[in-house]
């Protein structure tokens, strides 16, 4: 009964996984498909922005056409960040958009770090006045491993580790909405945008189905060993 219960439950454990996936699979195809849609822009940008986190999560990757002024004061860089193998910093600037006045997170891009002076900022041009840029809608910048005392001791500086929408209004009083925008385009400003293809994150759920899948066979074979196969030769001797 021990070994029925659990061959059936690391079973079930292993279907569940790829379920999984296969959500994630339907998730990650639906958000290579809004990719290939009309560039939101205008009064239709307006209306369809995300105002809460959950639904900021299903537009993820739709294009979008930005007109506004860059908040330069509120620029940060995220470090330890790569691009074609190169460390370096992503660079986010809150851009205020002319038609209503909201806020968004915008990825800029990537810059290099000068390993000689690890404080020194990558000098951009600050265009005044509004421009216009195209993008696509992200979420949270991602993260990376971080001990919680550097983040305790690195603060609201220029420079961090990681960035939440949350903590980047709170840090400069700013009112913004929860979702970033990734800009896209050419880089003429002297920041790279070779965004990484978005990854599907299915195989960490096949790896597990995997495991789940073998623990169940394995608990399968060693009980038709120890206890039909090894009876039975002992009866027979």
């Amino acid at each position: 009964m021990l070994a029925l219960a659990i061959a059936v439950a690391t079973g079930w454990l292993g279907s569940w996984q790829l379920s999984r996936a296969h959500e994630k699979l339907a998730a990650h195809q639906a958000m290579l498909e809004r990719e290939q849609l009309a560039p939101w822009s205008g009064p239709q940008l307006l209306a369809a922005l995300a105002q809460d986190p959950a639904l900021a999560q299903t537009q993820a990757y739709h294009p979008v056409r930005l007109r506004g002024r860059w908040l330069a004061d509120a620029t940060v860089y995220l470090e330890n960040r790569q691009m074609h193998g190169k460390p370096g910093f992503y660079v986010y600037t809150p851009l205020q958009l002319a038609e209503s006045g909201q806020v968004l997170a915008v990825q800029r891009g990537w810059a290099p770090r000068d390993f000689n002076d690890r404080a020194r900022l990558p000098q951009l041009p600050e265009p005044e006045g509004e421009v216009v840029l195209q993008g696509r809608i992200a979420g949270e910048p991602g993260r990376l491993f971080e001990f919680a005392e550097s983040a305790d001791a690195r603060g609201a500086g220029e420079i961090r580790q990681n960035l939440t929408i949350a903590a980047y209004a709170a840090d400069f009083s700013l009112d913004l909405l929860p979702l970033s925008v990734a800009q896209t385009g050419a880089a003429n400003d002297g920041l790279l945008r070779d965004w990484p293809a978005p990854d599907s994150g299915v195989d960490m759920h096949y790896g597990y189905a995997f495991q789940w899948f073998g623990l169940c066979a394995l608990v399968i074979v060693l009980y038709v060993w120890f206890q039909l196969i090894r009876r039975l030769g002992g009866r027979r001797r």
